[in-house]
């Protein structure tokens, strides 16, 4: 086309094109058309002539120019340091991307504006080309730094500004040159020397003016935090500190401030980004000038919220495990002392029937023992030695078959409002125990409304990627159901939220509470791999969150629980055993090994009165030489796991070498989970927990007995 226009018009044409030459390779050329004009005729042209050339080098030459160009551009705009360019007149013609991210604005807006709507000048020294300037962000706040102009031809500071590099204070040390100066360097112009140390710190580090507001802080710190240099810089410190820590970091600074101390070391906490509040250990000093003159703090930062942490769950575990091993203790003698109680109301009632005057007497002694029986297995339950009976649960259905008797037990001034969450999961639970923790939690907030208001109940599924910690406790990533109770009433104060999980703690009136509510709630939940979490203020209600994992439908670990449950609910509910509601006479010969005299009598006259002949012993070492003296075989061994001396576990290991066939019967006020590794090494091992009543003792006997 451009022959043709040219041959035909007479004029001159330039092309420019590409020749492949390879792969990935090309060369250019310039084509160049010029007419050829006719003897004749001066607009008739008799052909035309190509010139051709190669432009390769040219065009290889413009691009790495071009390329060069943006890359100075960018390298101008993401300097870490700002620079701007600007007239005679003070008015900016140019300002780098960092300059204008430091003053909340940009680059497009600022130029053409007037310097001083930015910035004013607080100390000039124009011999060494710097100037202390103090920069006005757009929307509020300010910052110090140094302006170094690329020459200075006037003397005075507003003519300086025409080409120049802006130094945060904190990030450089500008050392002007004096004559008697011993730091100056031997050419004799300035120093502004970077902070290496500052910047490349592995703590974070702040320096604070005479006002407390944020000079400069460093890229540790700024980590640390969460934010941003523009969130930081010109704004009070105390912004970042908590507000229950404000007034201990002002007195501690204050000092350091005033000279009655030459350093501060105090412990503070500091909310960051996402939520989290940091534990940090703040090293405060005083920043001098070269006359001794304080010109603001330097503050030193290490996180310490981790190892805080990591303090606080040990010395709560440490806590935690002493009362628990005491609370099991305690419980252990309790259920023998209980067992001796019930058993003894069980053979009175034998001989003493409803006709009896005594008959209600007795059931009076009965039915208090039992509910001191339900006392200790809070204790155990507090102490996590509880042996639960775990099964699928659907919190929605388990909640509703509880509303009936949460309206009654909360009563009519309060309002009960349920809100279940879609498509929940079910959970693997104790359904005993997880009554129990929905009752505890609503008997508390009606006692906290006392004038009557809403207690509501909302579930629903939580999901977390990423494990998460909420005071003490670290919930692990996975899937939970999550339960809120929430109520209107009075509020908890803030310190009583660190201890109200721990036991014997209680916000009520003195003889109101035994104090193992919430603990019982908190051990039963941690045996279960849950969590719950409380959220008050005084006069603003309280809301308890209960995390529980949701079921996981693995069929090695289902089939691992079901066995785990069959066994466990054969402990905590021996009263299903089989023929408890039949005929519980027998025959055959029991060995009874107990330490506990009271326990040891009723249980041997228990036995006897339904048929077995009975042989005792208080010890592991008697029970063996019974064994030895006696002629006839023995049936069943029912021995006590913790005794003096020989322990239940070993005397039965050695009977058994003797008797590889005798049935066994382990009895104890502990639970179960204690003794979990020796009964798991033997299945054939039937366990039975304390207390436990006649009829209990007479039917797990026959059961084992008839297989």
């Amino acid at each position: 086309r451009r022959l043709e226009a040219t041959s035909k018009g007479g004029g001159e044409g330039q092309e420019e094109f590409f020749i492949d030459v390879g792969p990935a390779l090309v060369e250019w050329r310039r084509l160049r058309i010029n007419p050829i004009p006719s003897n004749n005729s001066i607009t008739e042209n008799t052909g035309v002539i190509w010139r051709i050339e190669d432009i390769t080098a040219e065009r290889e030459i413009d691009i790495v120019r071009r390329q060069e160009e943006t890359h100075l551009a960018d390298f101008l705009d993401l300097l870490p340091v700002g620079f701007f360019s600007a007239d005679e007149k003070g008015r900016l013609q140019y300002v780098n991307q960092t300059l204008a991210n430091w003053l909340n604005d940009t680059p497009e807006k600022m130029i053409g504006s007037v310097l001083d709507v930015y910035m004013r000048t607080e100390e000039g020294n124009i011999e060494s080309n710097v100037a202390n300037v103090s920069f006005k962000r757009k929307n509020g706040g300010d910052f110090s730094g140094w302006v170094v102009p690329s020459f200075n031809e006037k003397n005075t500071v507003r003519s300086s500004y025409n080409r120049c590099v802006v130094l945060r204070c904190a990030e450089w040390d500008c050392r002007q040159h004096s004559s008697g100066g011993g730091n100056d360097s031997e050419d004799g112009s300035s120093e502004v020397r970077l902070h290496w140390l500052f910047d490349e710190a592995p703590v974070g580090i702040v320096l604070l003016d005479l006002q407390g507001n944020i000079s400069e802080c460093n890229i540790a710190f700024l980590n640390l935090i969460g934010l941003k240099p523009e969130d930081l810089i010109g704004y009070p410190f105390t912004d970042r500190v908590a507000k229950e820590d404000r007034g201990d970091a002002a007195a501690a600074l204050s000092k350091v401030v005033m000279g009655t101390a030459k350093t501060a070391h105090i412990e503070i906490r500091m909310p960051s980004a996402g939520e989290r509040e940091l534990v940090a250990s703040l090293y405060a000093s005083r920043l001098e000038n070269e006359l001794g003159e304080i010109s603001g703090l330097a503050m030193h930062f290490i996180d310490t919220t981790e190892q805080r942490n990591l303090e606080v769950q040990f010395a709560q575990s440490q806590k935690m495990d002493a009362i628990g091993q005491l609370a099991g203790g305690i419980a252990h003698d309790f259920n023998n002392l209980l067992t001796a109680m019930i058993g003894f109301a069980d053979l009175l009632l034998t001989r003493h029937g409803p006709d009896d005057p005594s008959f209600s007497d007795i059931q009076q002694i009965r039915q208090n023992a039992n509910r001191a029986t339900n006392l200790v297995r809070q204790l155990l339950a507090f102490s996590r030695k509880q042996a639960l009976n775990l099964a699928k649960l659907d919190v929605t259905e388990t909640l509703n078959d509880l509303t009936t008797l949460l309206a009654r037990l909360i009563g009519e001034k309060i309002n009960l409002i349920l809100e279940h969450g879609s498509e929940l999961g079910a959970i693997k639970f104790d359904r005993g125990q997880f009554d129990q923790i929905i009752i505890n939690l609503a008997v508390n907030a009606r006692d906290a409304m006392p004038g009557g208001g809403q207690l509501t109940i909302r579930t629903s599924a939580v999901v977390l990627d990423q494990p998460v910690q909420r005071g003490h406790d670290l919930m692990g990533k996975g899937n939970y159901i999550l339960i809120e109770v929430t109520d209107t009433g009075t509020g908890i104060r803030k310190e009583d939220l660190e201890k109200i999980f721990e036991p014997f703690f209680s916000t009520k009136e003195v003889g109101a509470g035994t104090g193992l509510g919430l603990s019982t709630v908190y051990g039963i939940l941690h045996q279960t791999e849950g969590f719950i979490f409380v959220d008050s203020a005084p006069g603003e209600g309280t809301c308890f969150s209960i995390y529980m994992p949701e079921f996981i439908k693995d069929k090695e670990l289902q089939h691992s629980n079901e066995v785990k449950t069959k066994r466990l609910s054969a402990s905590e509910t021996p009263d299903s055993t089989v023929n408890q509601d039949g005929d519980l006479t027998g025959s055959g010969t029991v060995l009874l090994v107990e330490d506990e005299d009271a326990v040891r009598l009723f249980g041997a006259r228990a036995l006897r009165n339904k048929g077995y002949k009975v042989l005792e012993a208080e010890n592991g070492e008697r029970a063996l030489d019974v064994i030895n003296e006696i002629d006839d075989g023995i049936d069943l061994i029912i021995s006590d796991v913790v005794m003096p001396g020989m322990d239940g576990h070993t005397l039965i290991g050695l009977v058994r070498h003797e008797l590889p066939d005798v049935k066994v019967i382990l009895m104890s006020g502990y639970a179960e989970d204690v003794f979990r590794e020796e009964i798991d090494r033997d299945h054939t091992i039937k366990f039975l927990p304390k207390p436990f009543s006649l009829q209990t003792l007479a039917s797990t006997v026959k059961g084992v007995l008839e297989g």
